[in-house]
């Protein structure tokens, strides 16, 4: 079978480079794009080639445009055509909404927003002369539909990405492209002693996605057997969303009590 060939970027560790694994397991060439940890690429295309695949890691600030664009040259010089692009590079930083600043603000805007805009761009222009019916998947986040403390530049910026999949969707459907957004929730990609790990009982499946769970869902939408999905958001939290807190807080976390139903249905 001919291998296909797959751009991710931030693929140096984390999802990105469980999705670049994944891919590299399942008949994909890849390019694995780092910013500041070679090292970590070196590795994920070493897991790459142990599975029988390609792989080159390309170093780039895919927030810069000119940089960004450099990535997908040097990609080309070693793979002339790309089937799939994935958008995973993101920046994660939360303050609050009254001490942000225009840097913070460009930031994480630029990374997580800018982006996959124009990454999505480089690859469907490519896509198109080779007359590739490709896929473009874009990650957001479940911060698209839930509020979570001092993610004011984060959320918005994923919000974006979300929307953008749908356009860009439209657009490149007449070429056979489709174009997807992949939203994880909490992912265990943070140490044993982040606070963060005490938010697991509260998610409905008590437990964090593995980077591993994410990058497989990708492989599957980026088959043949979703051929016929594009323009859409799948999210992957664990039901994470679905409590509504304050009532969930009545009873320590858990169902609420008969009574509170009782109650409502004498009103």
């Amino acid at each position: 079978m001919k291998r296909k060939t797959a751009l991710v970027t931030g693929a140096s560790r984390g999802i990105g480079k469980a999705i670049a694994i994944a891919l590299g397991q399942n008949g994909y060439d890849v390019g694995v794009n780092y910013f500041h940890d070679e090292q970590g690429a070196q590795s994920t295309c070493r897991a790459i080639e142990a599975a029988g695949g390609k792989a080159i890691a390309l170093g780039a600030d895919v927030s810069d445009y000119t940089q960004l664009g450099g990535l997908f040259s040097d990609f080309f010089k070693v793979f002339p055509s790309l089937d799939l692009m994935v958008n995973n590079a993101g920046v994660s930083e939360f303050h609050p909404f009254l001490e942000v600043t225009e840097q913070q603000w460009e930031r994480v805007t630029s990374t997580d927003w800018k982006a996959t805009f124009f990454g999505t761009q480089f690859a469907a222009r490519n896509m198109v002369a080779h007359k590739k019916a490709g896929v473009v998947i874009n990650i957001a986040s479940n911060h698209v539909d839930g509020c979570f403390p001092e993610a004011n530049i984060y959320a918005p910026s994923k919000a974006a990405v979300d929307k953008f999949t749908k356009n860009a969707a439209m657009e490149l459907a007449p070429y056979g492209i489709r174009v997807v957004a992949l939203a994880p929730g909490y992912t265990n990609v943070w140490a044993p002693d982040n606070p963060i790990q005490q938010v697991r009982s509260r998610i409905p499946l008590k437990r964090f996605a593995t980077p591993q769970e994410i990058a497989d869902i990708l492989v599957f939408l980026a088959s043949e057997k979703c051929s016929y999905l594009t323009g859409t958001r799948v999210t992957v939290d664990g039901g994470a969303l679905l409590p509504v807190v304050p009532e969930n807080d009545l009873n320590g976390g858990a169902l609420l009590p008969p009574q509170i139903f009782a109650v409502e249905e004498t009103k």
